[in-house]
């Protein structure tokens, strides 16, 4: 018994809302890939079904409009109910209303603050609705439910291309199967959907109807601010992935290097120039979590002993950047006025700065003995657990497993720290030229790759930090560039540059740069002479074409604290591997993947991240896509007829053996198809001996019609008759 059948509901219903559950499964699957970057994703889980559960109970006895009125309640209680989980000071709505504005503009839901909360919140109602209305058959007011959750989602840029196609394809089966439903139609007629639906995914592979990306960034605090980048020529660049952005950071593939000059910075030291930092690790890229606030309220001075850092940053080409030294206690000059700071410390401009604009920055940096930072514990404060030890749950195990190796003789985050930097400091090779991978990045570079750049290696050490509860964060900014006066640097694009900030208790951030810097260098340095001979445009400044500035040699004595080692400000020195050095077996285990990984390369040139020979495994999202489309192509098929020319075709050149009288019979069969098709069909009552005269039949096909004769009528036929008459058929048809 089917289940149409059990249930008494026409088959065509069935799949409608099969479809619907399409349509859910669409958006919920979003929610489902965001919520496993922070957390578990089981509760989410558990609140979809007992929204689906409760449509369906409430869509017999509840009004269309009602359950409107329903939905429209949930949803308000569940931000109410969000807004409490956020503290007293965040029930003002306005800020959250602005937000969402800018949600709408490309920001990932994933910046939101208490973002479980908030999911738990908005998923209910949308889901309850979208299967209600389509239980009480309104199916296009379901298709437009389900299909404009789906639509926020995109517009935030968290809906993968599969999901969203998925969802499309969901909504065109729903609307065109509950007119099948709701006009009496039958599963069989249901092929001109399935043709839609094949049509919608072939095309989606080639044409692109969701742009990608927006041309203007938006900040909550502000509104839109012009084109992400401001000054232009970064696209495609490293300096363009790292920097043209507001709260979010996708690691890419292939970059080039931009030699422009971006900032002319005079400094009382030579340093990082920091423009943001990430917390939220997402798998293949991150995000900054939490909205930019007045200098007032968001400066403030490290935890610990710090050193001055006075740094005057002169604006070259238009830029979207603020830089400065971590950590930032004050700002002034003329580009101070349109300066804000992020929840994570970082300098951001409420507007481009354009060509000579000025400001001046006052920074302390830690400063802390290697004997302070070794000691430092791993009492954090809640806060800083909260938000710089998550990992996404679909991190593979091996991550930790590997971590756990290499740093074994490590005892405290210091040493570990340092392990994990000069591992990948001398494992890895740097280059910019490589495939992005898919799934975990970090997974990636440390199983999977060869090469990389420093996107790839500063992700990489924040994962593995993370992975041994070791708070680490996502930094970037440019490296202090080209010095042309004793307190005076050049910093073109091709000196953004991505590292690792991992917190000490008592001393605050310090920066790790896991990195290698002469490859870098040397990259660098060739893009530069060849942009200058070509004559490139904005690729010196101020005497930068002299070459490096360089101090008269002078004996300087290692710097050393009270307690007579070298001191941090920051780590910028070669540190001795810790006591007892990296773990045997681990390294043991890492050069056999090296050199499997280095096999794989040499057999495939092309295979520029030189990625593993497994097969990948489709997601659940490409499987149902797959099926869809199968399910599309075999309904456009069955309409246009190739399904029964195809089953035509094959049954006439291919014969079965059974037994000797059938496969006379079956012979013949052909052997009439085919003479009704040359000639014409034989008539009601017209003897076989009467066609054939009648159509001027051949010699062979009378054969085939007396050994059918004798099979019929004479009940006397052997193997050897059958396949002469079979064969002859064969012949027939092949000519």
């Amino acid at each position: 018994m089917t289940v149409a059948e059990r249930t008494g509901v026409a088959p065509v219903r069935l799949v409608a809302l099969a479809a619907g559950l399409v349509v859910i499964s669409s958006f919920v699957g979003v929610l489902y890939h965001v919520i496993d970057v922070i957390s578990d994703p089981g509760t989410v889980l558990v609140s979809v079904i007992l929204a689906l559960g409760g449509a369906t109970l409430l869509a017999r006895i509840l009004r269309v409009k009602h359950a409107v009125w329903l939905s429209i309640a949930l949803f308000s209680v569940g931000m109410g109910w969000y807004l409490t989980q956020l503290g007293i000071d965040s029930l003002d709505p306005w800020p959250h209303v602005r937000y969402t504005v800018a949600l709408l503009t490309g920001q990932s839901v994933l910046g939101i603050v208490n973002l479980e909360a908030w999911v738990l919140a908005v998923t209910p109602a949308p889901v309850f609705l979208t299967w209600y209305l389509a239980v009480r058959r309104r199916y296009v007011a379901s298709a437009v439910v389900g299909g404009g959750t789906l639509s926020f989602f995109v517009l935030t840029g968290d809906a993968a291309p599969t999901l969203t196609l998925l969802g499309v394809v969901g909504v065109v089966s729903l609307v065109g199967l509950g007119d099948l439903d709701r006009f009496g139609g039958t599963v069989g007629d249901a092929d001109v959907v399935a043709t839609v639906i094949a049509l919608t995914i072939v095309l989606s592979a080639t044409i692109t109807v969701v742009p990608t990306g927006l041309a203007y960034t938006f900040s909550p605090d502000t509104g839109l601010q012009g084109p992400a980048g401001g000054g232009g020529g970064t696209a495609g660049t490293l300096e363009g992935n790292l920097l043209n952005v507001d709260n979010e950071l996708s690691v890419a593939g292939s970059l080039e290097l931009s030699s422009k000059v971006r900032y002319r910075v005079n400094s009382t030291s030579a340093a990082y120039w920091r423009v943001n930092a990430f917390n939220v690790y997402t798998g293949d890229g991150w995000v900054r979590r939490g909205n930019t606030g007045p200098l007032d309220r968001r400066l403030s001075d490290v935890p610990g002993r710090s050193r001055t850092v006075t740094q005057a940053y002169t604006v070259i080409s238009q830029t979207q950047a603020m830089p400065a030294v971590w950590r930032p206690t004050a700002v002034d000059g003329p580009a101070a006025s349109a300066a804000r700071v992020t929840r994570l410390g970082g300098l951001q401009p409420e507007r481009g700065l354009d060509a000579n604009e000025t400001y001046r920055v006052e920074s302390e940096v830690p400063v802390a003995t290697l004997r302070e930072l070794r000691t430092a514990g791993q009492t954090y404060p809640e806060t800083v657990e909260e938000m710089y030890l998550q990992l996404p749950d679909s991190t593979p195990d091996r991550v930790t497993e590997r971590t756990d190796r290499l740093t074994a003789n490590a005892d405290n985050p210091y040493d570990t720290a340092r392990v994990i930097e000069r591992w990948l400091e001398t494992n890895r090779e740097y280059s910019l030229n490589v495939s992005k991978p898919s799934g975990s990045i970090a997974d990636a570079f440390l199983f999977e790759m060869e090469r990389g750049y420093c996107t790839y290696y500063a992700t990489t050490m924040a994962a593995m930090l993370r992975s041994q509860g070791i708070p680490a964060r996502m930094v970037v900014g440019y490296t202090s560039g080209q010095r042309v006066e004793q307190n005076e640097w050049v910093v073109r694009g091709h000196d953004a540059h991505a590292w690792t900030e991992v917190y000490f208790p008592d001393v605050g951030w310090v920066r790790f740069d896991p990195t290698p810097a002469s490859p870098r260098e040397d990259a660098e340095q060739g893009d530069l002479e060849t942009a200058r001979q070509r004559n490139a445009a904005n690729v010196d400044s101020g005497g930068s074409d002299d070459g490096e500035w360089t101090p008269t040699p002078t004996p300087t004595p290692t710097p050393t604290e009270e307690n007579g080692t070298e001191s941090n400000l920051p780590p910028d020195f070669e540190i001795p591997t810790p006591p007892g050095g990296m773990a045997q077996e681990s390294n043991a285990t890492i050069a056999t993947d090296r050199q499997t990984s280095r096999t794989q390369q040499a057999g495939d040139e092309d295979n520029d991240d030189a990625a593993g020979t497994s097969p990948k495994i489709p997601t659940a999202e490409e499987t149902a896509l797959g099926a869809l489309a199968l399910v599309g192509v075999v309904g456009m098929a069955r309409r246009s007829g190739l399904t029964q020319r195809g089953y035509r075709a094959l049954w006439l050149r291919w014969q079965p053996r059974t037994d000797p009288a059938a496969d006379v019979e079956r012979a013949f069969e052909r052997l009439e198809y085919v003479l009704a098709r040359d000639h014409r069909e034989r008539r009601t009552g017209e003897t076989v001996r009467a066609y054939l005269d009648a159509i001027d039949a051949g010699e062979r096909v009378h054969r085939v019609a007396a050994i059918r004769e004798r099979a019929r009528y004479g009940g006397q036929i052997d193997d050897s008759m059958a396949e002469e008459a079979v064969e002859l058929v064969s012949d027939i048809i092949n000519e």
